[in-house]
């Protein structure tokens, strides 16, 4: 398989009649709202405590399709059964959003997470788009604004650090505000949205890329430098090849080549530093100076590392046409379809041990759910089918 045309038709035939359905059979809960995310091999639910992260991003995931790729009524029935659900539930008293609900939607976890807040952003923004409903509108932006409010001190009073100790920043806050200010730009007004992402694009590549070893830091201290810790050195392949193309795209709606560029070296260059030479596949965690990182998963392979470096290979070459990046992205797109995929039961396996063996063949946990495989098959689709 080498036309773009033939990759385009395999990421939409997955997505619509593999993808999609399962979360569509398996993931709605028909008396207390909401979905199941816990869902074992086969789709039968293991446990039904309810993840708001997974929530809302299963709410994006339908209402999204809907919105741009066809105004199907099943898609919008399953996401407003999650916007209805978190409607009610999925916030405290002063509008924070919570971790964990149980499955009536009482809460479980304190809302010390502000990607709660930044996907329940997206998850009502593509729904009031869908439904022009005014409260949808009203609670994305509350959730959008919450999310900046907080963003220098993200956990608040949940923070178990020691205050101005080691005053580290993280690449997360500013990656996922770049994005999620693209989806709200409609809601914003375009003046409003370049200059927010503007600001978060900026700080990423000031602070957060190391030009030198061509990296991206996943903590740094304020001034941009490096400290000596495990925080401190942490390198996650999947997450800085995610960021840049967050930033390709927002380099690509300015027409800035020179930012794009940019990008695409940094994701080559995380890309070639996280992949495994002995066994294939993209490492979960690094060390940037080798010593032994903390996380003892670090050498997992993980279904959203491989789509995210799917997504941006792909959107690399369409931009550039670097045939650095079509290199790359067939070698990770070979390593993925043969892994991950569950032919019998259909979706993908998440986690992989080292040697590339199925480690858990759970479809969805409480970190997995019905978000990156579906976003990544719908944008490779549309990025092949542009080519």
């Amino acid at each position: 398989m080498s036309a773009f045309s033939d990759y385009a038709q395999l990421y939409l035939t997955t997505l619509l009649d593999d993808v999609l359905p399962f979360w569509q059979r398996h993931s709605l809960d028909r008396d207390c709202g909401g979905y199941f995310t816990c869902l074992n091999r086969t789709g039968e639910v293991y446990d039904t405590d309810k993840f708001v992260w997974l929530q809302a991003r299963q709410v994006w995931t339908f209402a999204m399709l809907y919105n741009r790729f066809e105004q199907r009524d099943e898609w919008l029935d399953v996401a407003r059964r999650g916007a209805d659900f978190l409607r009610e539930h999925g916030m405290d008293a002063e509008g924070n959003w919570y971790f964990a609900l149980d499955r009536r939607g009482n809460p479980l976890v304190q809302p010390y997470s502000i990607f709660s807040d930044a996907f329940a952003a997206i998850a009502f923004s593509q729904y009031a788009l869908a439904t022009s409903d005014a409260a949808a509108k009203q609670i994305a932006l509350d959730a959008y604004h919450n999310v900046w409010r907080r963003k220098d001190n993200p956990k608040g009073r949940y923070s178990k650090a020691v205050p101005g100790t080691r005053p580290l920043k993280s690449f997360a806050i500013p990656m996922i505000l770049s994005n999620v200010t693209l989806e709200l730009e409609w809601l914003l007004g375009v003046d409003e949205t370049q200059r927010l992402v503007a600001s978060c694009v900026d700080e990423i590549m000031t602070l957060f890329v190391d030009r030198e070893r061509g990296l991206i830091f996943e903590n740094v201290l304020p001034d941009g430098s490096h400290c000596d810790c495990f925080d401190g050195r942490l390198i996650n392949p999947g997450h800085g090849i995610e960021g840049m193309w967050f930033i390709m795209e927002i380099a690509a709606r300015k027409g800035d080549r020179a930012l794009i560029d940019r990008c695409v070296d940094l994701a080559l260059s995380i890309t070639e530093f996280g992949w495994d030479r002995e066994y294939d596949g993209i490492f979960y965690f690094l060390d940037a100076d080798g010593k032994p990182p903390q996380q003892l998963e670090w050498d997992q392979k993980l279904w959203w590392v491989h789509l995210e470096a799917l997504v941006a290979m792909a959107m690399g070459h369409a931009l550039t046409r670097r045939k650095e990046c079509w290199e790359w992205y067939e070698r990770v797109h070979d390593y993925a379809w043969k892994h991950f995929p569950d032919p019998q039961y259909g979706e993908w396996f998440g986690y992989l041990d080292r040697r590339g063996e199925v480690l858990l063949d759970l479809k969805g946990g409480k970190w997995k759910g019905c978000y990156h495989l579906p976003r990544a098959l719908y944008r490779c689709h549309e990025l092949f089918k542009g080519m």
